[in-house]
């Protein structure tokens, strides 16, 4: 069975994180959702430290994930994408235009790209993500986007 936290990769990356108490490269918010398009791999840092990792499925050939820095601009606790036969998006977080990070049902394509643009999470960890944005407020959260 697929880990959500890659043992090796993944702890030592959040490990130097928390030893240097920052997340580089972003201004201050007390959510930051970094999301590494090579690793297929999000990194949350909590108040600057690095509380949770997990595999994610972003944009597939032919499609794209923005890469940027970028404040969520709404939530949806159950979105139905428009564009996509109304595919449903649990926990949503828009960043930019229609671009979220979202639950899916298909965690079997976690870990390497697979959306159409979007960053998708096990539905688990898409809800916990949505619940720290939601308590802290989108001006306090910031989503990262990196090759």
């Amino acid at each position: 069975m697929r880990r959500s936290l890659a043992v090796l990769g993944l702890s030592l990356s959040i490990g130097l994180a928390a030893l240097l108490g920052a997340v580089p490269g972003t201004a201050r918010a007390d959510v930051v959702a970094r999301i590494n398009l090579s690793s297929q791999q999000m990194v949350v840092y909590v108040d600057g430290r690095a509380r949770y990792g997990w595999d994610v499925s972003t944009a597939r050939r032919g499609y794209t994930t923005p890469v940027g820095s970028y404040r969520p601009t709404r939530m949806h606790r159950m979105w139905y994408s428009r564009k996509y036969d109304m595919a449903p998006m649990p926990n949503s977080v828009f960043f930019r235009g229609g671009y979220a990070i979202h639950g899916t049902p298909h965690v079997r394509s976690l870990g390497r790209p697979a959306s159409h643009g979007c960053v998708r999470l096990a539905p688990e960890n898409a809800r916990t993500l949505y619940q720290l944005i939601a308590e802290r407020g989108m001006q306090n959260a910031r989503v990262v986007i990196t090759r």
